[in-house]
């Protein structure tokens, strides 16, 4: 264990971003193609995370895979700290988020959450979706409380327990020893764990925001998240159930599941190497999934929700509307995924851009299967052509020839023109002859495909 007077001299300085009035203790490592933010959960301090060897290692290592941004919530470590009639909600806790990320100048980020900070991490990226390149969640949970989906859940009686055991025990390092058993063994590592505890946070203020959340519950919006994510849970976790994990991968579409031996709580304690491997392999498959998407010609996407006017007369204006919204935002979230531009919205349809057809594709069909959470279906045509610019907009041809594409299409279809199945040879989409079809104001006869989502 080293002294909090021999720190290592390559210890990142600690500076502070702005949220209003509240002070955002962050500190920046490394350099690399991407932005990797660390939000540790429970117990946090970036000044005394260089204390403990291991800790130090672990936060080395993450900023071998890009530009490491370490932060305390508000509430921690050298953040602004609050008194527990003042516990923030999570809105807050979000904002205080993007303060951090636009502090150090970062537009997208990978968003490595553990434990608690999963809450946080997991409505951020539903939210700003175009903001988080991926997400990494570790020994986390959709809710604390049990309830019939999650039988292994606290009962309201542990949840009262576990807050009158925080409120006489934080302090004496006894939680991270049972969040870390292989770890913090002996009375020299107590000491610094008692330590880390009492400077990352006080008791009353750590009660009041483990009750806080306890009765979160994020379930409903987990299957509106559709950023890339990866789930880490250790199997034998002292302080998590793994069916947590397993039930929170199972609520995102297209998660990653990956579990790891061992029983420690703290992502950096037990085995750093398979937490840090799975890591690394997960966003080498966003990377690649990225690059496959080759830049070719100007490609125009277009997608309406099929039978608006029925469904809109019968949910009635508010609804409807609510209903809009849900849509526009998932919509807009694969948009900021793929790297398509949003050209414009009129009512239940959009109308976008890309720079490479497969990349179009992949973003229609993810589209098509994401809305289906809302209860509609999208049809969707795309087309790659030379695009005009006509008064600052995209036009001309392409753009009409697109449109009357995506028109001819079903429920939960996407047709593509000929153009796009052979510019995306090779690619491994799935496209099905639907023949030879005369399109409105477009001169000749056209061939068009269905396109089918690639098998598992």
């Amino acid at each position: 264990m080293v002294s909090r007077h021999d720190l290592p001299v390559d210890m990142p300085g600690t500076r502070y971003a702005w949220n209003g009035d509240i002070a955002l203790a962050y500190q920046v490592l490394g350099e690399g193609p991407i932005d990797l933010v660390y939000l540790q959960g429970y117990v946090s301090n970036v000044d005394l995370n260089w204390e403990h060897p291991t800790l130090a290692r672990f936060l080395r290592e993450l900023a071998r895979l890009g530009r490491l941004i370490i932060t305390d919530r508000r509430g921690l470590g050298c953040s602004e700290r609050f008194t527990p009639a003042d516990t923030p909600p999570i809105e807050a806790l979000m904002g205080d988020l993007e303060a951090v990320l636009d502090a150090v100048g970062s537009t997208r980020a990978v968003i490595f959450a553990t434990g608690d900070c999963g809450f946080i991490a997991s409505l951020f990226a539903a939210t700003y979706p175009e903001r988080a390149t991926a997400l990494v969640l570790f020994g986390s949970a959709s809710t604390w409380l049990r309830n019939d989906q999650l039988p292994w859940g606290w009962t309201e009686q542990h949840l009262q327990e576990e807050t009158v055991w925080l409120r006489d025990h934080l302090g004496d390092g006894e939680w991270m020893r049972q969040a870390a058993p292989t770890l913090f063994s002996n009375t020299r590592e107590l000491a610094w764990a008692g330590r880390y505890e009492r400077l990352s946070a006080a008791p009353g203020a750590v009660v009041a925001e483990a009750l806080r959340f306890a009765r979160t519950d994020i379930r409903g919006i987990l299957p509106t998240v559709q950023t890339p994510t990866l789930v880490l849970h250790r199997v034998d976790d002292s302080y998590e159930d793994i069916r947590s994990g397993r039930d929170l991968a199972a609520r995102i579409r297209g998660a990653k599941l990956v579990e790891l031996e061992g029983s420690d709580h703290l992502a950096w304690a037990g085995d750093q190497q398979g937490v840090i491997q799975a890591i690394t392999e997960f966003l080498a498959g966003v990377h690649r999934e990225e690059a496959d998407l080759e830049r070719v010609l100007a490609t125009v996407l277009f997608t309406d929700i099929v039978g608006s006017t029925e469904k809109a007369t019968s949910l009635g204006d508010r609804k409807w509307a609510e209903l809009l919204q849900r849509h526009h935002q998932i919509v807009r979230g694969l948009l900021a995924r793929y790297k398509g531009t949003e050209i414009s919205t009129a009512g239940d349809g959009f109308f976008a851009t890309f720079d490479g057809p497969a990349r179009a594709v992949r973003c229609a069909l993810a589209i098509l299967d994401a809305v289906t959470s809302l209860g509609i279906e999208v049809r969707a045509g795309v087309h790659t052509g030379e695009v005009e610019t006509i008064n600052g907009q995209p036009g001309g041809l392409a753009v009409n020839i697109g449109a009357r594409i995506g028109a001819l299409a079903g429920p939960s279809t996407l047709l593509a023109s000929s153009t796009v199945k052979d510019l995306t040879a090779g690619s491994g989409l799935r496209f099905e002859d639907r023949g030879e079809r005369q399109l409105k104001g477009v001169p000749g006869s056209w061939h068009i495909y269905a396109v089918r989502p690639t098998s598992p």
